[in-house]
């Protein structure tokens, strides 16, 4: 498999294919850490794994059960896709090593570039009743990422997508007294 595109100046990548992971809660992990810090995401990372963040699910939503958690990242749908946040925080630290091979600023690196795509599917065959036989067929895919040296990103400062604001959160409060 090709990158995309031409890698940037001060800048590394990581790629991996025909990975046994599912290629929807994948795309949907890679959609959430795109734009982030790397110490940023491999931290959101592990809260995935660890279920104490979700990842909000915008595109393949089809069938996601609805969450509170979904609430600070401004969307409905959510899910904690742990073996997909593995696979990517695997990927960050091979491009974690990368950079510090080429002696970049590790805290000013940025995602910049994240893409999913569609690999062969694994074929495999299931045995039904009445002597059918129907496919089983897995859905793997392949991902690249950039990660770039940015001058304006500020690792101390919040993260991009921040939770419920006091203000919002009185007003959810101020609804239940009134339910109540």
């Amino acid at each position: 498999m090709k990158y995309s595109k031409k890698l940037p100046k001060r800048s590394v990548r990581s790629k991996g294919t025909n990975l046994k992971v599912h290629f929807k809660n994948t795309c949907e992990t890679g959609r959430a850490i795109k734009g982030r810090g790397l110490r940023n995401a491999q931290r959101y990372l592990q809260d995935v794994i660890e279920k104490r963040q979700c990842v909000p699910f915008r595109k393949f939503n089809q069938g996601t059960g609805r969450h509170g958690a979904a609430k600070n990242f401004k969307a409905i749908f959510a899910r904690w896709p742990e073996k997909s946040a593995r696979f990517l925080l695997d990927m960050l630290k091979n491009a974690e090593s990368n950079a510090k091979e080429q002696e970049l600023d590790l805290d000013k690196m940025v995602i910049t570039h994240v893409q999913v795509n569609q690999a062969p599917k694994g074929r495999r065959r299931t045995f039904k009743a009445h002597g059918r036989i129907t496919r089983y067929c897995s859905r793997p895919c392949h991902v690249q990422l950039f990660v770039s040296e940015q001058k304006w990103y500020n690792p101390k400062k919040k993260d991009r997508l921040k939770p419920l604001s006091q203000k919002k959160h009185q007003k959810k409060v101020n609804r239940e007294k009134i339910k109540n």
